[in-house]
């Protein structure tokens, strides 16, 4: 059994509510509930977390460097292009993760076609919706297994 960790970052917590047109209308907990459900049927153990603050963030991050954790699916929200502080505490880790993004971040606004954690993530999916998690989800098993 692995364990798993999704970070969910600024403003996920309105989904359902915030731009359906662009994030969907799933809620936040309707995405943590599926991931939880094919977590446990796989034989991992998930964990999650959303937050607003960077500081969480970075601190839910020193944290998995000691609790064990295996694996990270990370939706870094708008952290994705600003912050150089998670960077650095994801780096420190050493804990491989996967990058998803809800919205094709490339066919956005410039400025939001910039992720400071592409390429350190081992992979992204982008502009999926809420199925980018599970999606996601099955690559870290697949991964996991070898």
């Amino acid at each position: 059994m692995a364990k798993i960790l999704i970070l969910h970052g600024p403003n996920l917590n309105l989904l359902g509510d915030r731009e359906p047109h662009i994030y969907g209308s799933d809620t936040l907990d309707d995405i943590n509930q599926r991931c939880q459900v094919q977590c446990a049927n796989s034989g991992h153990e998930l964990t999650s977390l959303q937050s607003n603050a960077e500081a969480d963030f970075i601190d839910r991050l020193h944290n998995a460097r000691r609790d064990g954790t295996d694996f990270m699916l990370v939706n870094f929200g708008a952290f994705t292009h600003t912050s150089i502080a998670i960077r650095d505490a994801i780096l420190a880790t050493e804990i491989p993760f996967i990058e998803v993004h809800l919205s094709n971040l490339y066919s956005r606004e410039e400025y939001r076609q910039h992720s400071f954690f592409t390429d350190i993530a081992i992979g992204c999916i982008v502009g999926l919706g809420a199925q980018g998690y599970e999606l996601a989800l099955q690559a870290a098993f697949k991964r996991l297994e070898n």
